[in-house]
């Protein structure tokens, strides 16, 4: 995500697992997401639909 940045989303993050060779599923994707917005590596910038950003720092 440092390399690529920009915003993330569920599909952009499907695509990312997929291209690494994994078999994600959407519901997992958009926890994953959360889970590094907790750990504040993300931050959550839009609802609806939900978008992520870099965290800076």
């Amino acid at each position: 995500m440092r390399t690529y940045g920009g915003y993330w989303d569920t599909e952009r993050g499907l695509r990312t697992l997929r291209d690494a060779g994994h078999e994600p599923q959407e519901k997992n994707t958009r926890r994953i997401l959360r889970d590094l917005a907790s750990e504040g590596l993300l931050v959550k910038v839009e609802d609806w639909p939900v978008r992520y950003r870099r965290a800076e720092g």
